[in-house]
């Protein structure tokens, strides 16, 4: 059993959030037991539960953690045209996606009708669609199509996402560019992608210039 170290709250949390979030990544959710947690942590299971009453709510910190994680490595350049957007913030969720498979297999299918657990992906969600509608112009579409759009895209990618960690019958590559296919898609009849797609300013007519 590994040495205990004296903590305060803040760090004993963490580092029993840590550790299970390593245990859950490497095995099935069904696999993981929290007295493997409490001795991968050097704690005994009564301080354990102290933090955490039962996997569950362990897990659903685990997850909130990594949502946040998640998060912070995917803020989108204003800079860059839309397409070079979506691909590095699809790569950035596939990479993690790929690292955690059994985590997110768990959240999406063990524990889909899991309230606690699904509140934790509503607001990601959320998140995302307002950092798209603020960083990539497609806030300038019309009306509440494009934010309904965009939530319903978010949402086909993480069902094409755990499909994809299920069965893995495509590719990475085919996988994204489905994603970003079908976004573009979508959105291409109701407003004018062509500028956002290509990153260039729209520019005056010049004036020399006879019509």
């Amino acid at each position: 059993m590994t040495t205990r170290r004296r903590l305060d709250p803040a760090e004993r949390r963490s580092q029993l959030l840590d550790t299970g979030a390593q245990l859950f990544a490497a095995k099935p959710y069904d696999e993981v037991f929290m007295e493997e947690v409490a001795e991968r942590a050097g704690v005994s299971r009564a301080l354990l539960y102290r933090y955490f009453p039962n996997k569950r709510d362990l897990f659903a910190a685990v997850y909130q953690q990594a949502a946040d994680r998640l998060l912070t490595r995917t803020e989108l350049d204003p800079a860059r045209p839309v397409h070079e957007q979506l691909r590095a913030g699809l790569d950035a969720h596939i990479d993690y996606f790929t690292a955690n498979r059994h985590t997110v297999l768990a959240a999406n299918r063990v524990l889909a009708g899991d309230p606690v657990i699904q509140t934790v992906i509503t607001h990601e969600l959320a998140e995302l669609r307002r950092r798209l509608l603020d960083s990539t112009g497609l806030g300038a579409g019309p009306g509440e199509l494009v934010p309904a759009a965009l939530m319903s895209w978010l949402v086909f990618v993480r069902t094409l996402c755990v499909e994809w960690l299920t069965h893995q019958t495509f590719s990475r590559t085919e996988l994204r560019e489905m994603c970003v296919g079908a976004l573009l898609g979508a959105l291409r009849p109701v407003m004018d992608l062509d500028r956002l797609l290509t990153g260039e300013e729209e520019r005056p007519a010049d004036p020399q210039t006879p019509p």
